[in-house]
């Protein structure tokens, strides 16, 4: 029997929640999440977790923000102008805008709006939380050599937590998910 190892695809169900309880994603929503072990399409935490797993397997797994989103950074948190947006039709908050810099893509979400002044937030929406995982083993199979080559769909592949909670219109990720694109 197969287990959860480096270049297996593994498949699961998972429910992600935070401290309180409350529902941030799930694989109920969309379908089973599939990811290419040990490439670092999902957060590393959960990553540990899953190691030596097998097919049917269910489990908990709690994991501390230095090893899911990161821990929340203050300097990432910005006010610029909002005549720096005037392109956009409207500014709202929850709304997510990319930026690019010497590093590459950034997202950043803007948390609040005023007459003036628009803040910015760089840090992932889940930075600095513990996140709780409800997970269920459902395939591990053998990568081929072109996934292990170039990760599952042409290595164009976002994992879990991408949605947090939000709907994909406000998103600019990939999808929902718990944990990969970070």
């Amino acid at each position: 029997m197969l287990t959860v190892e480096e270049n297996k695809v593994v498949t699961f169900e998972y429910t992600l929640t935070n401290d309180s309880g409350d529902i941030l994603d799930s694989s109920a929503k969309t379908a089973p999440l599939e990811y290419l072990h040990g490439s670092g399409n999902i957060i590393p935490g959960l990553e540990a977790e899953l190691e030596g797993k097998k097919v049917g397997d269910k489990f908990k797994a709690s994991i501390e923000a230095e090893d899911a989103y990161g821990l929340r950074f203050e300097e990432l948190v910005q006010k610029i102008d909002k005549e720096k947006l005037s392109h956009l039709p409207s500014i709202e908050i929850g709304m997510q805008l990319q930026a690019y810099d010497e590093d590459g893509m950034q997202i950043l979400t803007v948390i609040e709006v005023s007459d003036t002044e628009v803040t910015l937030d760089g840090n992932h929406p889940l930075a600095g939380e513990k996140l709780h995982f409800d997970v269920e083993i459902i395939d591990i199979r053998e990568a081929t050599e072109d996934e292990k080559e170039f990760g599952l769909n042409g290595g164009d592949d976002c994992g879990c937590g991408d949605g947090c909670g939000s709907d994909d219109s406000k998103s600019g990720g990939c999808g929902s998910g718990c944990g990969g694109c970070c």
